[in-house]
């Protein structure tokens, strides 16, 4: 059987599949295309674990750290990774939806496998990933597989409202990452894209710690909330800064957010930034910092009806990575108080991006880096939120 009756063969499987059903499907379209078995494992929220999905008939596996091992770099690089082993051969590939990595497949053949065999089972890969997320929407199977410690019921709540972690229209890659996952404070990132015009949106709401972080939660969900209000309302960005300060200051008068709100026309390179007394941001160009977005141009959520927001307007060019961050990643402090600071974060960013490293392992690197760097006991929230502009949108078919 060739890989398309394999995926049509999982097409017809999916309709009625529960996540518990994904690894015999795996290992059933292994089996199709020639190889001995296949075996799916799903990242951590943290991104330093691949947890092996069980299943009725899913054969005996152990977590595999990211770091060290080929498992990790498939997931790391988002590219096949293996070779010849004592009994066959071992491929791992990433599952990847667009560019939202959810974890790696093992395959196991008795032999080393064709190229063209090869690409067969990244496109196994691609539909199983997509089933993964799919079946994410109906049961908690998944979400139980991804969990390694208990989470807080602020982060619960915080986190069913982000966004995906890592979306591309081809011309654009936009990429968030917020820690810790378990027990988050007021940090929240969205975005969308409605036709050519990129939306991003990152939220720091003050009371991390007060009440388990709720309050700052509430306050962050009420941003989100808003946000999306004022863009599916077609609101303009001085518009949607107001709609989202309207809104949380009716709720909570003395509640206080800051924020950048920011638009990215695809077609163009233009972008457009409201920096809510927040940092403005950091665009590399070429190994280097190009410009720091400047900060602030308008006053925190709550205290928007005091002074009008200013747009900042820069153009990007094909190759630029925008990086907005919240005071967690720079104020962050090691065990002697010295701050991690922008110096340390224009560095990292700038290595990582040299390594030519996807975005999203970018992202993942540099939150982790901070976590290292308090010895992984965060102070405050680290969320980024980078977007990399690849080249200008033409026509579309």
């Amino acid at each position: 059987m060739g890989e398309r009756d394999a995926l049509h063969g999982l097409l017809r499987q999916s309709h009625h599949a529960r996540p518990e059903d994904l690894p015999g499907m795996a290992r059933w379209a292994a089996r199709q295309l020639g190889a001995d078995d296949m075996v799916l494992y799903l990242v951590d929220h943290e991104q330093r674990q691949l947890l092996p999905l069980p299943g009725p008939d899913a054969p005996r596996r152990e977590s595999l750290a990211i770091e060290g091992t080929l498992a990790g770099r498939a997931f790391s690089m988002m590219r096949p990774f293996g070779g010849p082993v004592d009994d066959g051969a071992r491929l791992w590939l990433p599952l990847v939806n667009g560019l939202e990595r959810m974890g790696v497949a093992e395959v196991v053949a008795s032999a080393a496998l064709a190229d063209s065999s090869v690409a067969a089972f990244e496109a196994v890969a691609s539909l199983l990933a997509e089933l993964v997320i799919t079946r994410s929407h109906y049961s908690d199977t998944i979400e139980q597989v991804r969990r390694q410690a208990p989470m807080r019921l602020a982060a619960e709540m915080l986190r069913a409202q982000l966004p995906p972690l890592t979306f591309s229209t081809g011309n654009m890659i936009i990429s968030g990452i917020l820690e810790p996952c378990y027990d988050v404070g007021g940090d929240a990132f969205d975005y969308a894209v409605n036709g050519e015009v990129a939306h991003l949106a990152l939220f720091d709401a003050v009371g991390h710690g007060s009440g388990g972080g709720m309050r700052a939660v509430i306050l962050a969900s009420l941003a989100l909330a808003a946000y999306r209000n004022a863009r599916r309302g077609g609101f303009d960005l001085v518009e949607t800064y107001h709609h989202i300060d309207n809104a949380v200051r009716d709720h909570d008068r003395r509640g206080l957010i800051t924020g950048v709100l920011a638009e990215l026309d695809q077609r163009t390179g233009r972008l457009r930034v409201i920096s809510a007394g927040h940092p403005g941001g950091l665009v590399i160009r070429r190994g280097k910092v190009a410009m720091v977005l400047p900060t602030p141009t308008a006053l925190p959520v709550t205290l928007g009806d005091r002074r009008p927001p200013v747009v900042v307007e820069e153009a990007l060019e094909p190759g630029d990575d925008v990086l907005f961050y919240t005071d967690g990643i720079v104020e962050a402090r090691s065990a002697d108080g010295e701050r991690f600071g922008t110096e340390r974060l224009v560095d990292f960013t700038v290595r990582a991006l040299a390594d030519g490293l996807p975005l999203p392992e970018t992202a993942r690197r540099l939150v982790h880096a901070i976590l290292a760097y308090q010895d992984d006991r965060l102070q405050d929230d680290a969320t980024v939120l980078m977007v990399r502009f690849l080249e200008p949108a033409t026509g579309r078919v």
